[in-house]
């Protein structure tokens, strides 16, 4: 009994079979069916390497929520180079609510205005770069995924004379309250004010007025090495000394999560602005560069994705299953085609020979065309 129910359960089973096999003696080899195999193997093999390229690719998504987060602290960091002697200029943070923010953290160093060679062909360089991000915004993927954790590069000190320094290098960072504000570098030191705060402008002449800035860095959050801010490698230079720089920031908060690092960190985008100040013209103002900001209440989610394998081996069965059906059906419909235009040539060569009318001889002989071309005789 048990063997009678294992013959049927095998019996169901081959019934079953949708992939039923056919002889050999059947099946037989053509040489276009090898040419049309060789070709579909060829693009199987092609197809399939580049979606392996495809997987092992990774791309960045981008989702958008509100900022929920209000009471944390906004840093800024910054490295600006002003021709100016330090002496001459002060640096601070008034926000919207009018209150100064302690500049403790920034560090005036002496040095020149002029970079050396080398570190000119790099400032050449991150311009060229920023031009280029201008235009193909597709690469801020590429430097999210090249982004590294850790401190930045430093820039080397001259071994020059304190003396013989003309700029300032205003370099280090800031926390400031999530709310809009004004960074701002202008003449003389700043002094607290029950209104806000002032400068000692009085104290400075106006013949040693020279706002000519260089942004080497300007970044809002966790320092990312590899990012490259719209503010990075900005060069002004003042034609007059009463000058007036102004940038129009917009910050956008952004976490950024990918396979080397998670961070918190801010995008921004800049306008900007420059005027000469003439009072007599009409052109009021202080001279200065004032950069204003505020902060965007969306944040965006920036996370590196990559194909999950299951995925991958699903085009792969695409690819190769695609391919197969496709080169199959074509050879099918070809060699119906070729069949069809052959069978019609046979039944045009048939149709003439029949057609054809018979050549009578005087002897009474018939000859009758057939279809090699030779007269075969009857006797009437």
């Amino acid at each position: 009994m048990r063997r009678l129910t294992k013959k049927k359960a095998l019996t169901l089973v081959k019934e079953l079979d949708a992939f039923p096999k056919v002889p050999e003696s059947y099946v037989e080899a053509t040489a276009s069916g090898g040419t049309v195999s060789l070709i579909a193997f060829t693009l199987m093999a092609v197809l399939a390497f580049l979606e392996f390229f495809v997987y092992t690719n990774t791309w960045m998504k981008y989702e958008y929520e509100v900022d929920k987060d209000y009471s944390s602290k906004l840093r800024i960091n910054v490295d600006i180079t002003v021709a100016m002697r330090c002496q001459y200029i002060g640096a601070d943070v008034l926000d919207l609510a009018e209150n100064m923010v302690a500049s403790d953290g920034l560090k005036y160093e002496p040095a020149h205005f002029e970079l050396p060679p080398e570190q000119r062909l790099w400032h050449m360089t991150l311009l060229h770069i920023q031009e280029r991000l201008r235009v193909e915004h597709a690469l801020q993927d590429v430097l999210f995924k090249g982004a590294l954790r850790g401190a930045p590069p430093a820039v080397p000190r001259s071994e020059d004379s304190p003396s013989s320094f003309t700029a300032c290098r205003i370099h280090g960072h800031l926390y400031v309250n999530k709310v809009a504000g004004n960074f701002h570098v202008t003449v003389g030191k700043s002094i607290p004010h029950p209104r806000g705060h002032a400068h000692l402008a009085a104290l400075v002449s106006h013949d040693s007025y020279n706002f000519s800035h260089r942004i080497d860095h300007l970044s809002f959050g966790e320092v990312i090495p590899g990012i490259i801010s719209p503010l990075d490698g900005t060069e002004k230079i003042s034609p007059e000394s009463n000058h007036m720089f102004q940038y129009f920031l917009t910050i956008v908060p952004t976490k950024l999560n990918t396979y080397k690092i998670s961070a918190d960190t801010h995008q921004y985008s800049v306008t900007e602005r420059e005027r000469v100040i003439n009072h007599a013209a009409g052109s009021h103002g202080v001279s200065g560069i004032f950069m204003k900001y505020d902060i965007s209440s969306l944040m965006v989610k920036v996370t590196e994705q990559h194909m999950p394998l299951w995925q991958f081996l699903v085009r792969l069965c695409g690819i190769v299953g695609g391919i197969f059906s496709t080169t199959g059906m074509l050879h099918g419909v070809i060699g119906f085609l070729v069949d069809v235009v052959c069978c019609r040539l046979q039944m045009g060569i048939y149709r003439n020979l029949k057609e054809a009318p018979l050549d009578e001889q005087p002897n009474g002989e018939t000859l009758i065309p057939t279809e090699n071309g030779v007269q075969s005789e009857e006797t009437l």
